[in-house]
């Protein structure tokens, strides 16, 4: 199995709320690195996490926006314990993340959306291929039974509208026109709500 060489986060980016900003502390006291935690003037926040060897330490800068708590981080690591609490991290707080795994003849390229991975794509000096994608096929049958459903409804409505204007056609009396026509005002205003 190929040894990893470095870990790469582009444009990793955690949105947290007070609340789960004390969570996050916690969590990189549970595993077991040095932490350090400083409130900076505007209430925003800098985190130091350094491996217990002191090999490699990065720095979070949460941003206060608002009631969240936002830190966009860009950085290389290459030792397993920072690199994998920063995986963890990621995904357990909702994170969004391109994070670029470094082999010596290849790179993964894991997409994170919202802490789950949604694309994997591997790279090597040929060329890029997708290793796998998230597809949402229950999200997807849904949107097609919904479809199905709004143009069953646009035929049921356009059926109404058809026998409307032979009923009016055929109609000489200037009262049942006008209630028609109420009705033929009403469908058509529910088919274009249907079609838009």
């Amino acid at each position: 199995m190929a040894q990893r060489l470095a870990t790469e986060y582009v444009n990793a980016k955690l949105q947290l709320t007070n609340e789960e900003m004390t969570q996050f502390v916690r969590f990189f006291d549970d595993q077991q690195l040095h932490l350090q935690v400083m409130v900076l003037d505007n209430g925003n926040q800098e985190l130091v996490l350094e491996d217990v060897a002191g090999r490699e330490e990065i720095r979070l800068i949460f941003e206060r926006q608002q009631d969240r708590y936002v830190c966009v981080l860009t950085c290389r690591l290459v030792h397993q314990k920072l690199t994998n609490a920063m995986r963890k991290a990621v995904s357990a707080f909702h994170g969004d993340a391109v994070v670029n795994r470094i082999y010596s003849h290849y790179t993964m390229t894991y997409h994170y959306i919202q802490g789950a991975v949604r694309k994997i794509v591997e790279t090597t000096k040929s060329g890029a291929r997708v290793v796998f994608e998230y597809k949402d096929t229950i999200g997807q049958l849904e949107r097609v039974f919904r479809s199905r459903l709004i143009e069953r409804e646009i035929s049921m409505v356009n059926n109404a509208i058809n026998e409307l204007l032979d009923l009016r056609n055929q109609t000489k009396d200037q009262t049942e026109i006008a209630a028609i026509d109420e009705r033929l005002a009403m469908h058509t205003h529910k088919l274009f709500m249907l079609e838009a």
